[in-house]
């Protein structure tokens, strides 16, 4: 009974947040009504908000931080898994996952000083002068830019999708793997056709995780994405995303409208992020139903 009641807490507090938002966020709901969610305007002198301009720029950077560290996390955690060199293997897991306990205004002090002048330089400018016909990739390049905002986030979330994925791969039984090689596969033959297909759904669960740290990640965003009220033409011009908007603004929000808009910003965001995790759990459960059937 005792763990009944506790499980059932962190649905309750998730339920008690979301009407906590509602009710605050209500004169906004009843002024703007879902045309909220579609217009991208946001002007608190006339008393007109949009939200479209912040959802664009929390799903970009976000997609483009997992495209990011997706491959680079599933090898670092390919590594990890191996045995052999305890030592040397587990001195770089504990590096990658003490990455995880760095405040994210450090990652935003080191990405304003460090990563953006280096991205400008030898990623933005390339692309920009070589692939700029695509509209995607044109513009002039920034230091504080969308695709900045989407490096830092790729480095935060390293360590989440990494770490699960090296302990999901660990519990591949080892059997399966010998076999293979038995029958003369390679390494990479067995882990490319064997192990990773065994351990898919864990591996995606570790994506899900880490796309919701990336989709709430508020200072370290807000220091390196430049804050331009828009939908930016191109990745590498500035932009905002729901948390740093409302990060930036809630302080200064005065009368009843300007707040309530900005608190519907955080009712989005959450929207935003069960909607992504609700896809992700549908498409676990039809991969396992398809891998049973």
């Amino acid at each position: 009974m005792l763990t009944a009641l506790v499980s059932c807490a962190a649905p309750a507090a998730l339920i008690l947040i979301v009407l906590t938002l509602l009710q605050q966020a209500a004169p906004a709901i009843e002024k703007f009504g879902p045309a909220f969610l579609v217009r991208s305007v946001w002007n608190p002198v006339t008393l007109d908000f949009g939200a479209l301009p912040y959802i664009y720029g929390t799903v970009l950077t976000s997609a483009v931080a997992i495209a990011i560290a997706l491959p680079v996390g599933l090898a670092v955690s390919l590594f990890l898994a191996e045995p052999g060199a305890g030592g040397f293997r587990g001195a770089i897991g504990t590096g990658i996952e003490l990455l995880a306990a760095i405040p994210s205004v450090v990652f935003g002090i080191w990405a304003l000083y460090v990563l953006a002048p280096f991205s400008l330089h030898n990623f933005e400018t390339p692309l920009s002068q070589h692939l700029g016909f695509f509209g995607f990739l044109s513009g002039p390049p920034r230091q504080t830019s969308l695709f900045t905002a989407s490096l830092v986030l790729a480095v935060m979330i390293l360590p989440t999708l990494s770490a699960v994925s090296r302990d999901v791969i660990r519990s591949v039984p080892r059997g399966l793997r010998e076999s293979s090689v038995a029958l003369g596969a390679t390494w990479w033959e067995a882990t490319w056709r064997v192990v990773l297909p065994t351990a898919r759904a864990g591996i995606f669960g570790a994506t899900v995780l880490a796309l919701g740290r990336a989709l709430g990640e508020t200072i370290a965003v807000t220091m390196v994405i430049g804050n331009r009220d828009e939908i930016p033409p191109s990745i590498f011009s500035p932009g905002y995303t729901l948390a740093s908007k409302i990060a930036n603004e809630f302080s200064e929000a005065t009368g009843t409208l300007y707040p309530s808009a900005l608190i519907e910003l955080g009712l989005v965001l959450i929207l935003v992020t069960l909607t992504v995790n609700l896809i992700a759990l549908l498409l676990v459960r039809s991969n396992q139903a398809r891998m049973a059937a």
